[in-house]
């Protein structure tokens, strides 16, 4: 049978930080295989950081696991820092990662945010991937901007009242630009509110059914403040231009292996998204899972995720 379960839990044999620029330093860690196929893992948000959980998606007698949080997120420095903090950078960032650690190639894994970012390296650096594997398909477009902050209300009004609740009637017309006014503040207070609404409202939005431990965990204020800020700050300054870049230029990456698995009840990055990247690659393996909405730790999706990267052993 195949495997449908995260491998058991494992500790990095590497970690280190990576200057980039006299602003941002990155946190970076490798575990499994020092010797195996190398595999980059990319978090979403963007700004949310990666957790020892991700490690566990991969075999670690098999693959090098690499983890990098990306600028402004986790464990890197300074948190929340929106400064030079851009896709291209990020794309950079991963590229000097790849050098440092004297990887020729290496697999992509990436889910929301992070598939955003799989394909915007991807196409930049075909020649450097040996595939890539994409969750709950995110391509910052506009209108699944408008979706995150005005439309999910259509599924959970819950959630978006307690959202929208935290700025005032009369700056509800732009939520993104409220919310930012706030998220920008001096004071840590208005920063730290509106960082915690914003993430919470997320979390609540990413499971088919009711998760305690993820709204927790978006409650946290490192996660919060990450998330929140870096991603107010992608959804007004890092919009791609063409708005459909990544749908344009996936003819760079076509002959790359991929695997695209998507939430059948993805409210956070609905299913449509996912569908018109199928349709645009063809040639990658397209699975929905029927009974998952956005979260990585949803059964389905969790399953589907550890399949892929059993599949994808063969790359060399």
């Amino acid at each position: 049978m195949p495997r449908s379960e995260l491998f058991p839990p494992i500790d990095p044999f590497q970690t280190g930080f990576l200057p980039v620029d006299d602003i941002h330093t990155l946190y970076w860690e490798q575990s499994g295989n020092p010797r195996g196929v190398p595999v980059l893992f990319l978090h979403g948000g963007p700004g949310a950081g990666a957790s020892p959980t991700h490690r566990r998606f991969f075999d670690p007698g098999h693959y090098r696991i690499i983890i990098m949080d990306q600028r402004g997120a986790g464990r890197s420095t300074p948190l929340g820092e929106v400064r030079r903090n851009s896709t291209e950078l990020l794309v950079e960032d991963a590229e000097r990662l790849r050098r440092q650690l004297g990887v020729e190639r290496w697999l992509l894994f990436g889910g929301s945010w992070g598939s955003t970012l799989a394909l915007a390296y991807a196409q930049t650096h075909p020649e450097r991937c040996l595939g890539l594997i994409l969750r709950g398909i995110f391509l910052m477009r506009k209108s699944e901007i408008d979706w995150f902050l005005y439309s999910m209300r259509t599924i959970f009004p819950e959630a978006w009242a307690s959202f929208v609740g935290h700025i005032p009637a009369e700056e509800r017309g732009d939520l993104l630009e409220a919310y930012w006014k706030r998220l920008d503040a001096p004071d840590s207070a208005t920063r730290m509110a509106a960082a915690r609404t914003w993430s919470m409202y997320e979390g609540s939005c990413s499971s088919l059914l009711p998760s305690p431990e993820l709204i927790a965990t978006s409650a946290e204020d490192t996660h919060a403040l990450g998330l929140a800020r870096i991603e107010a700050h992608y959804f007004r300054s890092n919009r791609f231009t063409p708005e459909d870049k990544l749908l344009r230029d996936l003819h760079r990456i076509r002959h790359l292996p991929g695997a695209i698995i998507q939430g059948r009840y993805d409210i956070v990055c609905p299913i449509s998204t996912a569908d018109e990247l199928r349709r645009a690659w063809p040639e990658a393996d397209y699975r929905v899972v029927p009974d998952a909405g956005h979260s990585a730790m949803e059964p389905g999706i969790r399953a589907a995720l550890v399949q892929a990267t059993e599949r994808f052993k063969d790359l060399r």
